[in-house]
């Protein structure tokens, strides 16, 4: 074999090292950027584990504190009732004051949010009303609720309970 011809070999040898040594370096670096990748989603996942916990957390002690605060408005009505069960019934204040409490009640429970849905002369909405029976009578107009058997509530926009009426045809 001629110098030529060995230069020419070592040449190829050298080549082909170099690109083992290339496909090997390559290889690595892929490896480490899925190595890298995996990481970074086990740590958003944790990290979002970690939110939803404490978000929870969170949820649990809003409605906690809701909770006592709605409580905390109702005690001086639970107060006054219990003052009331206590008193004589045959009194004439005795339904003088059934009838503060009462509006002590609505009150407190309006201060809360609570709305008495209203129903009587309006047409009926069936959101709103739920028809318990229908009248033919000539002095409402059609779909009219004639009369409030039992009143609805709203909570700000949402239903809690409908109002049960009659309706007039």
């Amino acid at each position: 074999m001629s110098k030529k011809e060995k230069k020419e070999k070592e040449n190829i040898e050298e080549t082909a090292a170099e690109e083992t040594v290339t496909e090997i370096s390559a290889e690595e670096q892929l490896q480490a950027e899925l190595n890298e990748a995996k990481d970074s989603l086990l740590r958003l996942a944790a990290e979002y584990d970690n939110f939803k916990k404490r978000s929870d957390r969170e949820k649990e002690q809003l409605t906690a504190f809701v909770k006592a605060d709605v409580m905390k408005k109702m005690l001086p009505v639970v107060d006054n009732i219990t003052f009331a069960s206590n008193s004589d019934a045959s009194s004439p204040d005795y339904a003088k004051g059934l009838e503060m409490i009462i509006k002590q009640l609505k009150e407190t429970l309006e201060k809360i949010g609570l709305s008495e849905i209203e129903a009587l002369g309006q047409q009926f909405d069936p959101n709103l009303h739920e028809a318990v029976m229908h009248i033919e009578d000539e002095n409402f107009g059609e779909n009219e609720v004639a009369e409030v058997l039992q009143a609805g509530y709203k909570l700000g926009d949402t239903v809690l309970r409908p109002s049960m009426v009659k309706v007039a045809n």
